[in-house]
């Protein structure tokens, strides 16, 4: 018998993850189909390839995503949204795989996470 997700369920969850607010779930799901077109070439995917990209890709592609969306704010926004390393992408990929949202595979893990870059260097204006 297979139990249906709620929205509250799906709040529950979120909100354990941390202080993250919903436009910064949505950021991350969008920044995920960024990274994936940017890291995987679509004229040369086989139908049905994997389009998997690992954490540490992620947090790269976020990046520039957040800098392509947001510019000099980039960093401004993600602090408004209690985003301050590579470690709350992280926390927020996982919440949105426990609610059915993303999906992993047997290899990825949080600690995929865990300082791929300091914001201070990947943000800085220079």
């Amino acid at each position: 018998m297979s139990q249906q997700t709620t929205p509250q369920d799906i709040s529950k969850i979120l909100a354990q993850a941390g202080p993250y607010p919903l436009a910064a779930y949505q950021f991350v799901q969008e920044g995920l189909r960024y990274t994936v077109e940017r890291v995987h070439d679509h004229a040369d995917a086989a139908p049905g390839a994997s389009r998997h990209v690992s954490g540490q890709q992620l947090c790269l592609g976020l990046r520039d995503y957040a800098i392509d969306q947001y510019g000099l704010l980039a960093p401004v926004v993600l602090a408004n949204w209690h985003v301050h390393r590579t470690e709350d992408f992280g926390r927020m990929v996982f919440a949105l795989i426990e609610v059915g949202a993303m999906s992993k595979t047997s290899q990825d893990s949080l600690d995929d996470f865990r300082g791929v870059y300091e914001f201070a260097e990947a943000f800085s204006a220079e």
